[in-house]
């Protein structure tokens, strides 16, 4: 990173970045991380929720990226001693403070949708399972 002509390398938890952008998106990078930010950013959410809020990410996916988060601070984990166990995700202070950053971030892709896009409302159909009764 060029600072008044001079330059710097940010190092942060042993890694070394390129420049303040670099670091900001090795927390919130990636496909889905801003995604799940996103979703938690009004209430907490359990893992269903935010598997049907985000349909086309994997259960493995999802999994991966909530630990991520969670281990990067951005993200709380309660685990609730109930059966069947319930555990809920939330925000935690560092990762609502990434809030401006995300809602800046959605409005710059709903601004390019509307000039240059479409906006279509999806109507999912729920695939109900039968029930068998067996012999």
């Amino acid at each position: 990173m060029i600072i008044n002509g001079k330059e710097f390398e940010l190092k942060l938890h042993g890694e070394t970045f390129h420049c303040a952008l670099d670091v900001t998106m090795n927390f919130i990078g990636g496909k889905w991380k801003s995604v799940i930010i996103w979703y938690l950013r009004k209430d907490v959410k359990r893992f269903g929720e935010l598997k049907k809020l985000v349909p086309d990410i994997t259960e493995k996916m999802l999994s991966l990226t909530l630990r991520q988060l969670e281990a990067d601070g951005l993200v709380e984990r309660s685990v609730f001693a109930e059966v069947p166990p319930r555990v809920e995700y939330k925000l935690s202070a560092q990762g609502k403070s990434l809030l401006p950053l995300v809602e800046e971030m959605a409005s710059w892709g709903r601004r390019k949708v509307k000039e240059e896009g479409e906006m279509r409302e999806v109507n999912r159909k729920k695939i109900v399972k039968k029930k068998t009764i067996s012999a």
